[in-house]
C-alpha cells in the first residue's frame, strides 16, 4: 500500500528529449513562418498597419496637412514621426510586415506546387473496401448484356472526371483545379506583392500647383512636394515639359446641386523633350496624359488672386498671382500674400477670396464657387526686415512672430474688401495692396508606377483563383461490379472532398445511365477530361 501511494505522489519525470540545436531552431521558425496561419496573420497586419496612412496625412501626399498637424498637435506629432506614421509606406515595421509577407507566401506555395503537381500525374485511388459507408452509395442489378464497367468509363468521362481502370473496377476523380485556384490565388498575392514592390523601389510621385498661363518642367525643384522611390534617382525623370494654357469650370446653377461641379478640363501643350514637336492635350478628372512613361492627372483646381503690393517707398515689392486653397465647397478660398522685400517695413497679408461674394449676419462669404462677383478679404502686417535663414517656408502660411497687426485707427483690427482693379492704403503710409484681377490654377499630380500593371495582374488572378477554388468541388467516384448471393451487383458511390452539393443526385443519374442507357440521348463528343 505504501509503495502504490509513493508511486502516485511521486511526479513523473518529464521525458529526455533531444535539443533541438540551431538548425531545428530555424527548421522550426521557418515552418511556423511559411505556415498559412502565419501569412494570414501577415495579410491582417499588413491590412491594420494601412489604416493610418488613411487616417493621418501622409508627407508623400500632403506635407502641408501634415505641417498643420505638427502645429494643432505639438506633443502627438513628434511621437507619430518617430513611429513612422506620417510615412507609414516606406516606415520601417510596414516592410518588415511586407517583406515576411512575401516570404512566407513563397514558402506556402512552392511546397504546395510540388504536392499538387504529384497528385497530378497520379492515378485515382482504388475502391474502398466497403462502398456503402460513403456519403453516396447507389447499388442494383444490371439490366443489359453490355460491359458495364465500359459504360460507366464512357459515361464518367462525359462527365469530366479522370477515369482510372482496375480488376472489376472504375475509379474515377474531377476537380482538380481546385487546389490550382488556391494556388493561383497565392501566387497571385505575390505577383502583387512585387508590383507594389517594383513601384515603390523604382516609381515617383509629386504635385505641383501651376498658375493658367504658367509652365512646369519635369525637374525635381519644379514640384511643390516630392516622393521618390528609394532606388529611384532624379536623373531618372523623363525631361518632359507642359504649360497651362486655359481652364474651364462647369457648375449646376439651378435644383438642389446648385454648385456642384459638372464639367472642369485644363487645356495644355506639352513636349516629351526640348528639341520634340509642342502637342496639345485635353486634360481632364480621370483623362489622365501620358508622357514617356509618366501620367498627368488633374486633381484639383483654384483661384489665383493677381495682386500689387508698394511699400512706404511706393516702390512694388510684390506683383503676380498668390494662390488660394479652397476651404469649402464654395470655393471660398484662403491664402496669404508675403512682400518680405518691402522697405522700410516688411509687409505681409492674409485672408480669402471669395469667388461670389455675399455679405451677410456670418459677414463676407461665398454662396456659389464660380467667380459671378469676385472680392478679396484680407487683414494685413508690418515688421522689421528680417534676414534670410535659408529654412523653407509655406507659401500658404504667413510668419505671423514677428509682425504685428494694423489698426484701423479706431481700435479695432484692420479688415478691407476689395472688388478687382481697387486699392488700399495702408495706415502711415506704409505701403498699398491693388487687387489687380485674378486667375485660376490647376494642381497637378505627376507619377511613374512601373509595377501598377503586374499589380493589376496579381489582383485579376486573384479573383479568378478564389473562384476557382469556391466554385470547383473536388469529386471521387467509383463504379465496382461484384458477385452478392450468387447474383451480379453494380455498385456505384462518391466522395466529395468539399461541401456535398449535388452528390447524391450525379449518382443515382449514373446508375440510371447504366441500367439503362438504351434511354439515354445519342452520345455527345467525348469532352476533353478535366486536370
Amino acid at each position: 500500500m505504501t509503495d502504490v501511494k509513493d508511486r502516485i505522489e511521486t511526479p513523473t519525470p518529464p521525458p529526455d528529449l533531444p535539443k533541438l540545436g540551431l538548425i531545428g531552431w530555424l527548421r522550426w521558425t521557418w515552418r511556423q513562418l511559411t505556415s498559412m496561419k502565419t501569412a494570414l496573420v501577415l495579410l491582417f497586419l499588413l491590412a491594420l498597419g494601412a489604416v493610418p496612412g488613411s487616417l493621418i496625412p501622409q508627407t508623400a501626399i500632403d506635407p502641408v496637412k501634415v505641417s498643420d498637424f505638427f502645429e494643432a498637435h505639438p506633443k502627438l506629432g513628434p511621437f507619430y514621426d518617430k513611429l513612422g506614421l506620417f510615412d507609414v509606406y516606406k516606415s520601417p515595421w510596414f516592410s518588415a510586415i511586407y517583406l515576411l509577407l512575401f516570404i512566407s507566401l513563397i514558402g506556402c506555395v512552392v511546397p504546395r506546387l510540388q504536392v499538387y503537381l504529384k497528385a497530378l500525374r497520379a492515378r485515382p485511388p482504388k475502391p474502398p473496401r466497403n462502398l456503402n459507408r460513403l456519403p453516396g452509395y447507389q447499388q442494383f442489378e444490371p439490366g443489359v448484356d453490355d460491359d458495364v464497367l465500359d459504360l460507366a468509363a464512357k459515361e464518367l468521362r462525359r462527365r469530366r472526371f479522370r477515369v482510372e481502370s482496375y480488376d472489376g473496377a472504375i475509379a474515377a476523380e474531377r476537380g482538380y483545379l481546385r487546389e490550382a485556384g488556391n494556388l493561383l490565388f497565392h501566387f497571385s498575392l505575390i505577383l502583387a506583392l512585387i508590383g507594389a514592390a517594383w513601384g515603390a523601389l523604382f516609381g515617383y510621385r509629386g504635385t505641383v500647383l501651376v498658375v493658367v498661363g504658367n509652365g512646369f518642367s519635369n525637374s525635381v525643384a519644379q514640384y511643390d512636394d516630392f516622393s521618390p522611390g528609394r532606388i529611384f534617382t532624379p536623373d531618372d525623370l523623363p525631361p518632359f515639359s507642359l504649360t497651362v494654357k486655359d481652364f474651364t469650370a462647369k457648375f449646376q446653377t439651378d435644383g438642389p446641386q446648385r454648385g456642384a461641379a459638372r464639367e472642369f478640363n485644363a487645356n495644355i501643350t506639352y513636349q516629351e523633350t526640348p528639341d520634340s514637336p509642342e502637342k496639345s492635350y485635353d486634360l481632364r478628372v480621370n483623362h489622365p496624359l501620358q508622357v514617356d512613361g509618366s501620367n498627368v492627372h488633374l486633381l484639383g483646381h483654384g483661384y489665383a488672386p493677381r495682386v500689387t503690393v508698394r511699400d512706404g517707398k511706393g516702390q512694388v515689392a510684390f506683383s503676380g498671382p498668390a494662390p488660394f486653397l479652397p476651404q469649402d465647397s464654395n470655393f471660398s478660398s484662403f491664402g496669404v500674400i508675403k512682400a518680405p522685400d518691402a522697405r522700410p517695413e516688411q509687409l505681409g497679408f492674409e485672408g480669402f477670396f471669395l469667388p461670389t461674394a455675399v455679405i451677410d449676419q456670418r459677414g463676407p462669404i461665398s454662396v456659389f464657387p464660380d467667380s459671378l462677383n469676385p472680392a478679396l478679404v484680407m487683414t494685413a502686417y508690418y515688421g522689421r526686415p528680417s534676414q534670410e535663414t535659408g529654412k523653407p517656408q509655406s507659401v500658404y502660411q504667413l510668419d505671423k512672430t514677428k509682425l504685428t497687426q494694423f489698426d484701423n485707427g479706431s481700435g479695432d483690427k484692420l479688415r478691407f474688401q476689395l472688388a478687382p482693379g481697387q486699392s488700399i492704403t495702408l495706415p502711415d503710409g506704409r505701403g498699398s495692396l491693388t487687387f489687380d484681377s485674378y486667375d485660376r490654377w490647376v494642381k497637378l499630380q505627376i507619377s511613374h508606377t512601373p509595377g501598377l500593371d503586374l499589380a493589376l495582374a496579381g489582383i485579376l488572378l486573384a479573383i479568378l483563383g478564389l473562384m476557382g477554388s469556391l466554385f470547383i468541388h473536388p469529386r471521387r467516384t467509383w463504379v465496382r461490379v461484384r458477385t452478392q448471393d450468387g447474383r451480379t451487383v453494380v455498385e456505384v458511390a462518391g466522395l466529395d472532398r468539399g461541401p456535398e452539393r449535388g452528390l447524391g443526385d450525379e449518382l443515382q443519374a449514373i446508375a440510371q445511365a447504366l441500367q439503362h442507357p438504351e434511354s439515354k440521348k445519342p452520345d455527345e463528343p467525348t469532352k476533353q477530361e478535366q486536370p
